[in-house]
């Protein structure tokens, strides 16, 4: 999938940090949340992480890889609130989510990696440095 379909403000950003939250729900029904590192792949609008499949979220991921993302901007100024709320899809990362990953993290080649990318199915960014409560929102044609 293409970035040229998402508004560039979601790419700036996406660019502008590094941790995001990962939500799955296991067996049972019971949500779990998790931390990660991320790079993003704006070409093919995919967000790349490592998480072995022995953690929590790790095994949740694999077993469902429906999942929702947050990453935000922590201020406690209202007027600088920004927030991204994604839906999308874990699936093993591949070679080009690697290369991506290592790229904004060279620390990591040399460690023993199990990546995940994620393909958003909607994106939902809150930016208050456009207007109080102004909300993008990009859902995939897909």
């Amino acid at each position: 999938m293409s970035n040229t379909l998402i508004d560039k403000r979601f790419a700036k950003f996406i660019a502008k940090h590094h941790v995001l939250t990962v939500a799955t729900v296991g067996e049972s029904g019971v949500p779990y949340v998790a931390n990660c590192f991320y790079a993003y792949d704006p070409k093919r609008n995919i967000f790349v992480f490592t998480s072995d499949t022995t953690t929590r979220h790790g095994s949740e991921m694999a077993r469902d890889g429906r999942v929702a993302l947050s990453i935000v901007l922590e201020t406690r100024v209202v007027g600088r609130v920004e927030g991204l709320q994604v839906e999308g899809v874990a699936e093993a990362g591949d070679s080009e989510a690697k290369s991506v990953y290592i790229k904004r993290f060279p620390y990591a080649a040399v460690a023993p990696l199990t990546l995940w990318m994620v393909r958003p199915t909607m994106l939902k960014l809150t930016d208050n440095t456009l207007g109080f409560g102004t909300k993008l929102i990009w859902r995939s044609e897909e």
